[in-house]
């Protein structure tokens, strides 16, 4: 028999270290190779190549459902992202982004999509550490589910949710902060006696009563309605409630021109309650959201790719090497690091992988009617997500 000799694409290494490593849980994920007509569909999000306008430059996106409304600059460019949270580049540039003239993010790295975790420079060298499955293979998915406790990425995705035109957003639907709200934002924002600080801590960020925090006096400086609806007009004060008429009991001596004091009440309440605070995004909410989104991705990514083959049936006699290769619809798959288990290493032995040729050298060596999969992890270029494919393998 074959000795069993292991080689890596890269020096990555399966653990995690430091605080992230601590952190970090174990999971199991498993992806299925959807058909090839959704699987172009979705890809199209994570393509490249998508044109810019006039010229040749590049097409990006914040988040899968995007994030309209924040302004952009890049070296070559600048503007507003779409109703589908897109932006132009050209490769090797970074992204600047505001919502209004409060600074989100500087310094980023285009990508085809970007997500708010790689708005801050510490979560971005984060995600290069990828975390370990129960079956031993790197998984990304561990690493973004522990820096969803970061709390300045958990501050920036509630406020942002907040900014959201309607109160609650459906799973599919992006974020869109439209022209209107921005400029109440901006007139808030010079309102301020401290700016909207996204790094302090949770309870000081979301702080509500007599002393609101910073983001809460912007939201509800802000009117998620049509300027002439009535839920945007100052609430009326104290003493013009005082000054209002009672009602009258009876009907028929009420005058329907005069705003009584009840009428005053009423007003003041509805437009009190209309206003929005942190309390409408809380963090249950983003977390939810950024994981939703961050999923998509995956999904959108490993539907580029497939194996050759996803179920073979070899004779017990034949123990020769075989292969198996990751293929990329519409491209070469451009590998940056590949590793391989067998989920039954007596029946089938994993006998080497590199990420040059993206390919699984492998053979069997269990007995007629035994099976295995062969699970086939592997991370593209560009990125420092993993894309995880099965071969069944049937011995015969």
């Amino acid at each position: 028999m074959p000795v069993t000799t292991i080689y890596k694409g890269s020096a990555t290494q399966a653990n995690t270290s430091g605080n992230v490593r601590a952190a970090m849980r174990s999971a199991h994920f498993k992806s299925a190779l959807l058909p090839l007509v959704s699987a172009l569909f979705l890809a199209g999000c994570l393509d490249s190549g998508s044109s810019g306008g006039d010229d040749d430059s590049e097409t990006g996106q914040i988040m899968p459902a995007g994030i309209s409304g924040l302004s952009y600059t890049t070296a070559s460019h600048n503007g507003t992202t779409d109703s589908e949270g897109r932006y132009h580049y050209y490769p090797g540039e970074t992204l600047n982004l505001k919502v209004g003239n409060l600074q989100l993010a500087s310094g980023v790295p285009v990508r085809p999509v970007v997500t708010p975790l790689e708005f801050f420079p510490d979560l971005r060298a984060a995600l290069q550490i990828s975390g370990t499955t129960d079956e031993g293979l790197q998984s990304h998915r561990i690493t973004e589910q522990q820096l969803l406790q970061d709390v300045p990425l958990i501050n920036m995705t509630r406020f942002l949710l907040a900014l959201n035109w309607t109160a609650n957003i459906a799973d599919g639907e992006g974020i869109d902060i439209r022209s209107r709200v921005i400029e109440q934002l901006n007139a808030a924002l010079t309102e301020l006696d401290e700016p909207i600080d996204f790094t302090v801590p949770q309870d000081e960020f979301e702080a509500a009563g007599d002393i609101p925090s910073p983001a809460n006096q912007v939201l509800s400086r802000i009117c998620f309605y049509p300027e002439d609806n009535e839920l945007c007009d100052p609430a009326p004060t104290d003493e013009e409630i005082a000054a209002a008429p009672e009602r009258p009991e009876d009907e028929d001596e009420r005058d329907e021109d005069v705003e009584y004091r009840e009428d005053l009440e009423n007003k003041r309440d509805r437009i009190r309650n209309a206003a929005r605070s942190l309390e409408d995004a809380d963090v249950d909410d983003a977390r939810n959201y950024l994981t939703r989104e961050l999923d998509a991705i995956s999904t959108q990514l490993a539907n580029r790719y497939y194996l050759n083959d996803d179920v073979v049936a070899w004779p017990a006699t034949d123990t020769a090497t075989k292969t198996v290769s990751v293929r990329k619809i519409g491209g070469e798959p451009q590998l940056e690091d590949i590793e391989a288990v067998s989920t039954r290493e007596q029946d089938v032995v994993v006998h080497s992988f590199g990420w040059q040729s993206a390919s699984v050298e492998y053979f069997v060596a269990g007995e007629s009617g035994a099976e295995s999969e062969l699970l086939v992890n592997f991370r593209p270029e560009d990125t420092y997500r993993w894309v995880k494919k099965q071969l069944r393998v049937i011995i015969e």
